[in-house]
């Protein structure tokens, strides 16, 4: 994931991390109600001070969680640092996002030291931002814990694995049990955050039937053919930080941002085009669909029981809670 950026590759995200297998383990939404009680409020706290202050945070840290699970499963092996960190294998246009979660950790060592675990922290984040900017709010499984170490060559392998077409994509997704209604509804996370101009480039230069001629035009001054390749642009250019369904309603107009998304409706008959149809004409439906999808994806290879650590400082691990590997 070198050349990767982590904003306009959700879709390749959520497959990959379905490349690397699946592990159900039993998660409770009433896990700290006695250990850490005050545990939601405090995480809910810390993620609307920081969007208050700047919107364009909600999107980075909603997405924290899925690239967390990308690598190994839902660990918050993302969050560690050093030269094998995940993190460092893939383009960043926000790292303030990562000193939100040590704020918020912060806090929760110091209401309940050594319980509430980095993953879970990730697994309500994302939560907590989508609801900031205006998305459905769901029950948050919790009980997972955290790795003792990160990996960036399995980061790199598995976008080797994910190059494929749609229908091959699906299939990905089949194969561990999701649906290709739950796949659409996933890819409705792109109704917010932003893209790299390297990934979209060829899209908006070449004369393609499949994208709107103002649409592209608009995009190619700071997005030109030679250069520009760091530029980032809302991928909803309808509502760039509103959680709607804006992003499927672009599809159908031609304003998909990256080819993976407008790939999704082609207006013939496509596989997905029924579905990207039924959420731009319901909102309410998408909402349903996709929080049910996310909480499934948090459910991916956690450590649960003696497995893992709880770590105190989410960047390292630390004396407190052992250095065992898995």
């Amino acid at each position: 994931m070198a050349s990767f950026s982590s904003s306009s590759s959700w879709l390749l995200l959520l497959l990959c991390m379905l490349f690397f297998g699946s592990a159900f383990a039993h998660l409770s939404e009433n896990f700290y109600a006695t250990s850490c009680p005050k545990a939601l409020s405090i995480i809910e706290s810390g993620v609307k001070s920081a969007i208050s202050k700047d919107r364009s945070l909600g999107p980075s840290l909603f997405k924290l969680h899925f690239h967390d699970c990308l690598v190994g499963g839902c660990d918050a092996s993302l969050l560690l640092d050093g030269t094998l960190a995940e993190k460092n294998t893939m383009p960043d246009h926000n790292p303030q996002k990562y000193e939100v979660i040590d704020e918020i950790k912060a806090e929760l060592e110091k209401e309940c030291p050594g319980v509430v675990s980095c993953t879970d922290i990730l697994s309500v984040v994302a939560r907590d931002s989508v609801v900031q900017l205006g998305g459905p709010n769901w029950t948050v499984p919790l009980g997972r814990r955290d790795s003792t170490k990160a990996n960036s060559p399995l980061a790199n392998i598995g976008i080797l694995s994910l190059l494929g077409g749609l229908n091959a994509q699906i299939s990905g997704f089949e194969r561990k049990g999701f649906s290709k209604q739950e796949f659409v509804a996933l890819t409705g996370g792109h109704t917010i955050g932003m893209a790299r101009c390297l990934f979209y480039k060829k899209r908006i230069h070449e004369k393609k039937s499949d994208i709107d001629p103002e649409f592209a035009k608009a995009l190619q001054k700071d997005c030109p053919i030679f250069g520009g390749d760091d530029h980032y642009t809302p991928i909803d250019s309808t509502t760039p930080l509103v959680f709607d369904n804006a992003y499927f309603t672009n599809l159908i107009n031609k304003k998909g941002l990256l080819q993976s998304d407008q790939d999704m409706y082609t207006g013939k008959g496509g596989v997905t085009d029924d579905l990207v149809l039924s959420y731009s004409k319901n909102n309410d439906k998408f909402f349903e669909d996709f929080a049910k999808a996310v909480v499934k994806v948090g459910f991916l290879d956690v450590l649960t029981g003696n497995n893992g650590v709880i770590r105190t400082n989410c960047r390292k691990v630390d004396g407190k809670t052992g250095r065992t590997e898995l």
